[in-house]
């Protein structure tokens, strides 16, 4: 029975862990609540129809597979509804991503979609969140 109960403790840890890791609508009180507690953060301005924002969820999907340990989340700014906040983060169109560690706006780009450029960021912003820079 205690490993069991040992078994469904460690399942419940990891599912909560790739829980956090999987991309969720832009909330201001949620991306506020990760910025304040020193989380890496990445906006994803995105639009259904768009191929590059396409292109860039195969990249991030890519990432978090080679680096299932490496922490951080993934907030859509939906560019057909959300025109207030693709304003806010001054989105010129969709396929803009702007990456955050903490409070720290450490990145901004539109339609990148190269696999090393998008890592690197990541990794940065990472490492910076983590005290390792």
């Amino acid at each position: 029975m205690k490993s069991l109960i040992s078994g469904l403790i460690l399942f419940l840890g990891l599912t909560a862990s790739v829980f956090a890791q999987e991309k969720e609508p832009f909330s201001e009180q949620r991306f506020n609540q990760l910025k304040a507690a020193g989380e890496v953060v990445l906006v994803d301005v995105f639009a259904e129809w768009c191929p590059t924002c396409a292109k860039q969820q195969e990249v991030l999907k890519q990432y978090r597979a080679q680096n299932p340990d490496k922490q951080f989340h993934v907030l859509v700014v939906d560019f057909d509804q959300d025109k207030e906040w693709v304003r806010h983060f001054r989105a010129p169109r969709q396929s803009t991503l702007v990456l955050f560690a903490g409070e720290e706006q450490t990145w901004f780009s539109v339609a990148e979609t190269r696999p090393e450029v998008i890592a690197r960021e990541l990794d940065k912003a990472i490492a910076a969140a983590q005290g390792d820079m």
